[in-house]
């Protein structure tokens, strides 16, 4: 949020979670990186992608050409939102976590 790091997203068997870091959550200035993803300690799961997530994710003639020129599925989510979204218009952006 704002390049600075606010949470994790993982993927797992079961689905999805999504937790704000420790730091980020003890910042006067923290803010939620959604409405539907309030500021809270605990892990948020989902069986799906977040939507908020997923909304990132670009659409038409753009994920087009993303599938082509990154050779990724359109059922690959988090793929996706890897590639499309290190550098979204907004506050928030995605990076793999090295």
């Amino acid at each position: 949020m704002h390049r600075e790091l606010a949470g994790v997203i993982t993927e797992t068997t079961e689905g999805y979670s999504f937790i704000y870091d420790v730091d980020y959550l003890a910042r006067s200035s923290a803010q939620p990186v959604s409405l539907t993803l309030p500021l809270q300690n605990k892990p948020f799961t989902s069986s799906i992608l977040f939507p908020f997530f997923d909304g990132l994710i670009t659409e038409g003639w753009l994920l087009h050409i993303a599938k082509r020129n990154w050779k990724l599925n359109a059922r690959d989510r988090v793929g996706l939102l890897l590639a499309s979204c290190h550098d979204c218009i907004g506050a928030v952006s995605i990076e793999e976590e090295k």
